[in-house]
C-alpha cells in the first residue's frame, strides 16, 4: 500500500512540540520528507531525531514566523534542501490569556504578529515557490474559538478569526495555481501550549483541567494525534475537493452549544 504523502516535501512550523511534532512524525511515516520549523532550534532538532530514529527524512531550521527575512529565507532553504515545497503547514501560535481590560495593547500585538502575521508571510514567501511546483495543499491553524465565545481569550480569538477569513481569501486567489488552502479548528488539545494555559489562567491545575473537560461531549481533551491526522488528510491526494474550509476537530464543543 502507498504511503499517503509518499516523496511529497511538507513544510511544518510550530515543529518541536504539540501537533506539530505530531505532525512531522505522522508525515514522516506516511513517506513525506518534513522540514521541521520552529522558534526553539533544539526542540525542533529533537523532532528530527525522532523522525530519523523511525526512519524517515527530514531536517530542522530555527524560524520566526512574524520575521519576513526569516521566512523568506526558511522557503528558499526548503527547495535548496528538499527541491520543492508540495505542502504547508502554518501550525505555529502563541496563546493570550485575558479579556479587553486584562491584555494590554503589547501582548495584543504580539498575538497577532505571530498567529496572523505568521501564517500570512510563510504563505507570501512558500506559495510562489509552490505555484513553480504544480500547486500544493497549504494548511492553516484556526481554532474553533473563530466560531465560538470563550472568557478571557480576546487577542486570541481575533488571531484564530482572522485565520478562518484569510483561509478563504487566500483560497480564491490561488485556486488558479492548483492550490488548496484550508484551516484546522482543533478544540482544547492537551500540548505543552494547554499546560501553559492551564498554569496562568487557574490557581490550580487540575481544577483548570476539570472546567476544561467539562467543555467536551466526551468529557476528555484531545491529543495532538487527533489533530494530526487531520492534517494527514488535507496534505494528502484525498482532500482534493476540499477548498477553503474549516476543519472542526474539537470534541463537540461547538456541536453541544
Amino acid at each position: 500500500m502507498t504511503a499517503r504523502l509518499q516523496d511529497k516535501v511538507c513544510l511544518i512550523t510550530g515543529a518541536g512540540s504539540g501537533i506539530g511534532e505530531a505532525s512531522a512524525l505522522l508525515f514522516a511515516r506516511e513517506g513525506a520528507r518534513v522540514a521541521v520549523v520552529d522558534i526553539d532550534h533544539a526542540a525542533a532538532l529533537r523532532t528530527v531525531e525522532r523522525i530519523h530514529a523511525d526512519g524517515g527524512e527530514a531536517d530542522a531550521r530555527r524560524v520566526d514566523v512574524s520575521d519576513p527575512a526569516d521566512t523568506e529565507t526558511c522557503a528558499r532553504w526548503v527547495v535548496e534542501r528538499f527541491g520543492r515545497v508540495d505542502v504547508l503547514f502554518n501550525n505555529a501560535g502563541i496563546s493570550g490569556v485575558g479579556d479587553v481590560f486584562e491584555t494590554d495593547p503589547d501582548l495584543f500585538d504580539r498575538v497577532m504578529a505571530v498567529n496572523v502575521r505568521g501564517v500570512y508571510l510563510m504563505t507570501r514567501a512558500v506559495a510562489g515557490r509552490m505555484i513553480e511546483g504544480g500547486g500544493g495543499s497549504i494548511i492553516n491553524m484556526s481554532s474553533c474559538i473563530a466560531q465560538m465565545g470563550l472568557a478571557r481569550r480576546v487577542s486570541y480569538s481575533a488571531s484564530k478569526g482572522a485565520v478562518l477569513s484569510m483561509t478563504k481569501s487566500m483560497q480564491v486567489d490561488l485556486a488558479p495555481h492548483g492550490i488548496r488552502v484550508n484551516a484546522l479548528m482543533p478544540g482544547t488539545i492537551f500540548t505543552p501550549f494547554v499546560e501553559k494555559y492551564l498554569m496562568s489562567s487557574y490557581p490550580d491545575r487540575e481544577q483548570g483541567l476539570a472546567a476544561i473537560r467539562a467543555r467536551q461531549l466526551g468529557g476528555e481533551l484531545g491529543r495532538p494525534e487527533d489533530v494530526a491526522q487531520a492534517a494527514l488528510y488535507l496534505a494528502s491526494d484525498e482532500s482534493r475537493f476540499m477548498m477553503a474550509a474549516g476543519f472542526i476537530i474539537d470534541g463537540g464543543v461547538t456541536g453541544g452549544r
